[in-house]
């Protein structure tokens, strides 16, 4: 046979390598940050059918039906949230545009020991119903110990931490990626530390996590952090302290000591990490600061003991005996974000609104204006009580994410925390351009493959062939957090696409309406 025989094949082969393969997106001209914390570099990624076909520093041989010119902007992975509370939101708001404009792809929500306890049924819903961000979900303590116990203040029974532990068991099998705790609230607070081991094991046989908001953030966090380690210990499960804090101005400083604890335990060998939000001010509920006997038995039990004159003075004079401990004389680090009975008071804060009743401005009276709100019903609360430098030093911490604590935000509702609008922008804005607290590449691993491997979502929070194409592009530069305590209701600026599963979600500034976020399953 004539030797141009055998060479036709092999050329017919090559051509065909040669030939373009084709994808969806190819995005050119890329500084690439890939999510591991290395250097940036130039390069390129080919995207189809929701993964990332292919990155290259040489220029990729495909046909795409969309190209994308970054122009040098920074692209890297879709920003992991591990912290939110988005529950009831995802469906008034499934557009999700609060997330999406600060660049996450990705939450974990039932945090705080609040979920929905049939996560089957819940992640079914949002298959259904579909929204713009991927979710994963925790199981939530106090929802589970409410569903099996209500809300009294007792030790459960046998039976009853039996049936506990078989609805976290149902939820992980349904593909929660943990078990969450929130022991400042009802009904949680009124747990001891065996209930929530045993809840733990139940977790940590599926490979779940255990995230927890203990028991303080204040005067008594070291306590707080020893059982979240012990519970870590105990039931051999991955620990997240949620929302690393040192809150009250009586306590500022103690960072290096809280978070020396951390570091002991991981020496130690347990995997346990943390996640922040970059700001000095914290949110959550007015009736976490009425003492925990006052709050048992929920709403009811609530306004009946504030009603009782003998009750009530024994609540006011316990709380004022903390304030003044505190050395406070007044009430005003504590604003009222949204409170529906009298949306006058949104944005005011406690000293504000109790001259607005018209009481003389003292710690006394301000005590009574926090039981009259409490007494009507609850509000959303914003507490500036924490100080920068114990926020710069929490934030150079390795085994640190970001996270916003937040909801999905309804635009122009309330007067709620920023973080919920600008966690992520305000991260790479203030703490990366502007103040080089920590690098860029270190600050991106913290929001992508950190917070992936942490809650063990596969094939997430890195640019790699063959992982999903959660994909930000954005100019380090530009950057910015608008949102402010004032004027919460501001979208973050400087991310010009997001891509979630390989779909262009937001282009240039505006956010397409599409909802092509997916359910992350645990073990799925």
């Amino acid at each position: 046979m004539h030797k141009c025989s055998f060479l036709l094949p092999a050329m017919l082969l090559a051509a065909f390598s040669l030939r373009a393969q084709t994808a969806d997106i190819l995005i050119k001209n890329a500084r690439i940050i890939d999510g591991t914390g290395n250097n940036w570099y130039y390069g390129e990624i080919a995207v189809k059918d929701g993964r990332i076909l292919q990155t290259s520093r040489m220029p990729i041989n495909v046909t795409a039906t969309r190209t994308i010119d970054a122009g040098g902007k920074v692209v890297a992975p879709g920003f992991i949230d591990v912290h939110t509370h988005i529950e009831g939101d995802e469906f008034k708001v499934p557009t999700a545009e609060s997330f999406i404009f600060d660049g996450v792809t990705t939450v974990v929500t039932g945090n705080c020991g609040s979920s929905n306890v049939d996560i089957g049924k819940y992640f079914s819903q949002l298959d259904s119903m579909k929204v713009s961000i991927n979710v994963a979900s925790l199981i939530g303590h106090n929802d589970v110990r409410r569903a099996v116990m209500g809300s009294t203040d007792r030790l459960p029974t046998a039976a009853e931490q039996q049936q506990m532990e078989a609805l976290v068991d149902k939820a992980m099998q349904d593909g929660a990626v943990g078990l969450s705790t929130g022991l400042i609230y009802l009904p949680g607070l009124y747990a001891k530390t065996p209930e929530v081991v045993g809840l733990a094991k139940a977790a940590a046989r599926h490979g779940g996590v255990y995230a927890t908001h203990m028991r303080n953030e204040g005067d008594a966090v070291e306590a707080a952090i020893n059982e979240a380690l012990t519970i870590g210990r105990e039931a051999k499960i991955p620990v997240e302290i949620s929302h690393f804090k040192i809150g009250g101005k009586q306590n500022w400083g103690r960072s290096n000591i809280t978070l020396a604890m951390v570091e002991k335990a991981r020496k130690e060998g347990l995997e346990v990490t943390i996640d922040q939000y970059p700001y000095t001010a914290s949110s959550t509920s007015l009736r976490t600061m009425l003492p925990d006997w006052a709050l048992s038995g929920g709403q009811d039990s609530i306004v009946y003991r504030l009603k009782d004159p003998v009750l009530r003075k024994r609540i006011a004079s316990e709380m004022t005996a903390t304030y003044k401990r505190r050395k406070l004389k007044h009430l005003d680090y504590a604003v009222v974000a949204y409170f529906r009975q009298d949306t006058t008071y949104n944005g005011k804060n406690i000293a504000e609104i109790n001259k607005m009743r018209g009481r003389k401005s003292n710690l006394a009276n301000e005590v009574q204006t926090i039981l009259d709100i409490s007494e009507i019903g609850n509000a959303g609360m914003v507490f500036h009580g924490m100080s920068e430098e114990d926020v710069r030093y929490i934030m150079q911490y390795p085994y640190n994410m970001f996270a916003s604590d937040a909801s999905i935000r309804e635009f122009g509702v309330g007067v709620p925390h920023p973080r919920g609008y600008g966690t992520n922008a305000r991260v790479l804005g203030k703490y990366v351009r502007e103040e080089k607290v920590i690098r860029l590449e270190e600050a991106v691993r913290r929001m992508t493959s950190l917070p992936a491997q942490k809650f063990r979502l596969p094939q997430r929070g890195l640019l790699l062939p063959g992982y999903a194409a959660d994909i930000v592009v954005f100019d380090p530069e530009t950057v910015k957090d608008l949102s402010t305590f004032t004027a919460p209701h501001q979208y973050s600026t400087g991310f010009q696409y997001v891509l979630v599963n390989g779909i262009i979600t937001l282009e240039n500034g505006k956010h397409s309406g599409i909802r092509n976020g997916a359910v992350l399953r645990l073990n799925q």
